[in-house]
């Protein structure tokens, strides 16, 4: 049975869609992005704040769900500059213990809703 998961602690969508999805033990978080959810404000002072905020609001959607970041299966991270990859994978890899993350793919993207660097998507399972 499909079942909504909202967090009024993370941002509302901009769009015709849920922050996520759970369907069995499968949860399907929707791309977050780096939105202040108190201030409705973009994070955007650096690529780490913004990835990091971006992180931050994943996690308050999985802890909604009773999940934690351990529960990932898989994610997808989207960038705006490529050259930025190894500081969105520096904040992204401390939520991970290396011996278990997550499979995961990072494509580089023309744009970005509201014109972000960092967009992140993920699956969790229990």
């Amino acid at each position: 049975m499909k079942q909504i998961i909202t967090s009024p602690h993370a941002p509302a969508p901009i769009g015709p869609y849920n922050q996520a999805v759970k369907f069995g033990n499968m949860l399907f978080i929707s791309g977050q992005i780096a939105i202040d959810p108190p201030s409705g404000e973009l994070i955007m002072s650096s690529i780490q704040e913004e990835s990091e905020q971006v992180m931050k609001n994943l996690k308050t959607i999985l802890s909604e769900a009773g999940m934690h970041f351990s529960d990932v299966v898989k994610t997808s991270i989207f960038l705006k500059d490529m050259n930025q990859f190894a500081e969105v994978n520096a904040v992204y890899g401390a939520y991970f213990d290396p011996a278990t993350a997550p499979a995961r793919e990072t494509v580089e993207v023309g744009n970005l809703p509201k014109f972000v660097n960092v967009e992140i998507s993920m699956i969790a399972m229990t």
